[in-house]
């Protein structure tokens, strides 16, 4: 429904066009330092307008904390907060109040409900994401405290694609372009593939890898609640999420097991393996090696050119979208699949320990 989690949990609020978005945290333990500069960074990197290759809606995204928080530590209390929306063009979705956009939830939301909020999408929205980066970056504050590093990137745009492995980059690069890729040279090339669509009224879509660095050992609750089951489950809840893969994925079909098997070893003095072939995650527990992973996102369907449909009456017409839109998600869904990656984590580090008195 609209609360994800087990022990750590959020629940969130909020449309489009409404008056703001939010949630409230449980879950989230006590006596963590709240580092604000931090989560308003993590909300700026998700914001609207930060480049030339996303929409250009001017929202300052400025979180404002309601409860949980004292004396710069988190109280173990539920985390209530906020973010005002201030630029929203609800006039640029009147001619949408009767039609049903292609690949949007539109239809699926009259259907459902028998009323929709036609603004923007309203609760099926990407803005709904905002609630997500911050209780992500409220998790990252806790895991930070056991030394796990999560960092995303933009791997795939269209056709062009970053070659090799995670390792064969320096990942503090990620943040040193704006389609937030660690290669600048396949960065130049992503970027100049999102203006040429965007100037064609076009979109694109792409894939976003993710890295979790130092995640311990024993993390997972089999059977229904595997780590990689409800890693998948996280990322394909992000608007435009079309496909999941981790560790080897899709690409280790066409290998035999004596290849693909990771064999164990023993190094500086703790059990590893030669490869990691399986992500980090064996039985559907992390077994203390890098996870990493894949997702696909399929190119935003709004697009700036005519495009057929039909009205709620079911008469075809002729749609022109307007209104201030992306022209690929990616740039701006990487800190959203690092809060959703954050967010999966601690709640089975907080999981695992109720299985130890």
């Amino acid at each position: 429904m609209n609360t994800f989690g087990t022990i750590f949990r959020l629940t969130s609020f909020g449309e489009s066009h409404g008056t703001g978005v939010g949630g409230v945290i449980d879950g989230m333990p006590a006596g963590i330092a709240v580092d604000m500069e931090f989560i308003q960074h993590e909300l700026n990197r998700r914001r609207p307008g930060q480049s030339a290759i996303v929409t250009p809606r001017k929202e300052s995204d400025t979180v404002e904390i309601l409860s949980g928080v004292f004396e710069g530590k988190t109280t173990g209390t539920p985390i209530g907060f906020v973010v005002y929306n201030q630029n929203q063009h609800s006039a640029d979705y009147d001619s949408l109040r009767q039609v049903y956009r292609p690949s949007h939830a539109d239809y699926t939301y009259q259907q459902k409900y028998g009323w929709r909020d036609h603004r923007g999408g309203g609760r099926s929205s990407a803005r709904e994401t905002i609630s997500r980066c911050v209780a992500g970056a409220f998790a990252k504050l806790a895991l930070n405290t056991l030394g796990v590093d999560i960092k995303a990137f933009t791997s795939q745009v269209g056709p062009v694609t970053l070659k090799g492995s995670y390792q064969d980059y320096n990942l503090d690069d990620i943040e040193k372009n704006i389609v937030r890729c660690p290669d600048a040279d396949t960065a130049e090339k992503m970027i100049e593939l999102i203006a040429e669509v965007r100037e064609e009224g076009d979109t694109i879509g792409g894939v976003i890898t993710c890295v979790a660095r130092h995640v311990p050992p024993c993390l997972g609750e089999p059977v229904f609640n595997k780590l990689h089951a409800d890693l998948g489950s996280a990322m394909l809840s992000i608007n435009a999420a079309k496909g999941f893969e981790y560790g080897m994925g899709f690409d280790g079909v066409q290998y035999r097991g004596s290849e693909m098997n990771d064999v164990f070893t023993r190094r500086e003095n703790r059990i590893t393996t030669l490869t990691n072939h399986s992500g980090g995650i064996q039985g559907g527990i992390s077994n203390g090696e890098d996870i990493y992973f894949r997702v696909a996102f399929k190119p935003i369907a709004t697009i700036l050119r005519d495009i057929r449909t039909l009205d709620y009456a079911g008469n075809p017409i002729n749609l022109k979208a307007k209104g201030r839109h992306d022209p690929c998600v990616l740039p701006r869904a990487v800190p959203i699949v690092e809060a959703m990656t954050a967010m999966v984590l601690l709640d089975h580090y907080l999981l695992n320990k109720t299985r130890h008195l």
